[in-house]
């Protein structure tokens, strides 16, 4: 049966996007371009994975990078994903990363009211590679006045932390207001600019957000301006095709089933299996048994599926962004940004032992844990142990403030211990008390040397970047004393970041390596176009980007549609 004949005259648009999170950015591109868009959403709100983020993209040599002063020439960028990416990753996919990403950022700074600015001394995730920098390509929107939205602002999916206080913060200002009592001629003037800008900007009827907030708020923003319309509660059920072309979905909305012609294609960009276990199971590990995801709720597999319902190959399935992150009593982890890095502190597993850098990379830290896993040293479970001056001095878990007293339903769930000596300390979390205090000691002399022998912590620019600079000479490094506390910890991530085999035009791919016209796929609804690797903060926001600024470009140009059959004509879904 024709799947578009559940209507007399079924909706036609240039482009249809499925999924409102970085597929915003697809639909402003479209727009711009001239041409007809439909965004369509499964949930109830707007923003995906991406409203819930931290909010930074990583996409080396683009304008705002050169604004604020960066010089990393385009040939260093490729040598670093050549570095870190290798053979994981059809190199094509990365290099096209690279050619559109700063015209995927004019575009959005064209589109939008959004304004960015540069991370500067975000370094790289791998610094010490061939092509690695210090300084880093990550990049920010600066506090957007969600009040724009009017109305709207209820469609919004809301962050995964927000401030108690009215105040943007951005990732730098977390920086820095984590180190509030380490560092306050730095840190309270960024403090006190930020809440009079939330409190100033209420009293003339705005309302500053920042973050995934705030980029998300500006696509959608930007959206609303355009005319472009974005429906949520509209799951699609299924991909239409005419003579081997994509040429429009069915969707289920309001109790209806309506068929949506898209004459130039779908966009697929409805996010990973981030809350699918089945699939967590049967590609990452049979170890993943609890739903710990960060990403969006919707994120189920769905726009994956529907890729393979029409015949698309699968790339990087095993992978996920990663995210150490606090057990939650209920609901999201609370998550770990800063934590890791910061002196005073260690992980360890259920043998009481260190068995990584806590200060790598949040996506390597993962592989490093189901790695260990797969050559049979499972971790189990991890314990942050940290001493009453680290207390006194960091934000924990992005809401526990210096000094402020863990929740004590934290220790009712079993979550948090707490004791004077290590080996009450063990006995309290269940750790092996010999092993643990001799773990410690040994910390405690690498510590006071500087030099973390075990697994090199603090000895390159990205660890020292969330680090306390009031410590000398490791800032990543203290020995503990005194009151010690532990929280259990479990391996979260941002979302997976498998999916549909996809091209460097972000076209998606049949196992043969041929295109399945009309159809493409960006965000974690494609397989990593960095595979194994996560080279920088906002790495996964920056491929959403560009890929589906990529996506249009390859649409506009692609002249093949006009000569397919009307589905009218042959179509099935």
């Amino acid at each position: 049966m024709n799947a578009l004949e559940h209507q007399d005259s079924p909706l036609a648009v240039d482009v249809l996007v499925v999924g409102s999170g970085t597929g915003m950015a697809a639909a402003l591109a479209a727009h711009e371009k001239g041409l007809s868009v439909l965004v369509v959403e499964k949930t109830d709100l707007v923003g995906g994975s991406t409203a819930r983020s931290g909010g930074a993209f990583w996409i080396p040599g683009n304008g705002v990078l050169k604004r604020d002063g960066a010089v990393l020439p385009r040939a260093q960028a490729e040598t670093y994903l050549d570095s870190v990416v290798g053979d994981s990753a059809p190199r094509e996919r990365y290099l096209s990363f690279l050619d559109h990403g700063p015209a995927a950022v004019e575009m959005l700074e064209r589109t939008t009211a959004l304004r960015f600015f540069w991370d500067r001394g975000y370094a790289d995730y791998f610094p010490d590679v061939p092509g690695g920098d210090d300084e880093g390509s990550t990049c920010e929107a600066r506090p957007f006045d969600i009040g724009r939205l009017g109305d709207a602002q209820a469609r919004l999916r809301r962050g995964d932390v927000e401030s108690p206080l009215p105040m943007p913060v951005t990732g730098f200002d977390y920086k820095w207001i984590n180190l509030m009592m380490k560092t306050p001629l730095k840190s309270w003037p960024i403090i006190l600019k930020r809440l009079a800008q939330g409190v100033g900007g209420l009293l003339f009827g705005k309302r500053y957000v920042a973050g995934g907030q705030a980029i998300a708020a500006g696509m959608f923003d930007g959206l609303i301006r355009a005319g472009v319309p974005v429906w949520t509660e509209t799951e699609v059920t299924g991909l239409v095709e005419t003579n081997g072309r994509v040429t429009g979905a069915t969707v289920r909305r309001q109790g209806r089933r309506i068929g949506i012609l898209a004459r130039r294609g779908v966009i697929l960009a409805a996010g990973g299996f981030d809350h699918n276990m089945r699939m967590r199971a049967c590609y990452q590990s049979p170890s993943l048994t609890e739903d710990m995801s960060l990403g969006a709720p919707g994120n189920v597999g769905d726009g994956i599926l529907l890729g393979q319902d029409v015949g698309a190959d699968l790339r990087s399935m095993h992978e996920a962004w990663w995210f150490p992150a606090v057990r939650p009593i209920k609901g999201y982890p609370p998550i770990l940004l800063a934590e890791r890095f910061l002196p005073g502190s260690l992980i360890v597993n259920e043998r009481g032992r260190r068995f990584v850098n806590e200060a790598l990379g949040y996506m390597a830290f993962g592989q490093t844990v189901l790695r260990l896993e797969r050559d049979g040293h499972a971790v189990g479970q991890m314990w942050l142990v940290f001493d009453q001056e680290y207390r006194n001095s960091y934000v924990l878990a992005g809401s526990i403030f210096p000094r402020q007293k863990i929740p004590q339903d934290w220790y009712d769930a079993g979550i948090a211990v707490k004791a004077e000596t290590p080996e009450q300390l063990a006995l309290a979390a269940g750790l092996p008390a010999s092993a643990f205090v001799d773990q410690l000691q040994r910390y405690n002399r690498m510590a006071v040397a500087g030099v973390d022998t075990e697994f090199s912590r603090g000895g390159n620019a990205n660890d020292r970047y969330y680090g306390d600079p009031t410590v000398k000479p490791n800032p990543n490094l203290r020995a503990l004393s005194g009151t010690l506390y532990a929280v259990k910890l479990v391996l979260s991530d941002l979302g997976t970041c498998g999916g549909l085999a996809a091209d460097g035009r972000a076209r998606v791919l049949r196992p043969d390596g041929t295109p399945i016209r009309g159809l493409y796929a960006i965000g974690n609804n494609a397989g990593n176009a960095f595979g194994r690797a996560y080279p920088g903060a906002g790495g996964t926001i920056g491929l959403g980007i560009t890929f589906g600024y990529i996506a249009v470009e390859d649409m506009f140009t692609d002249r093949s549609w006009q000569t397919c059959a009307r589905p009218e004509e042959g179509a099935r879904s």
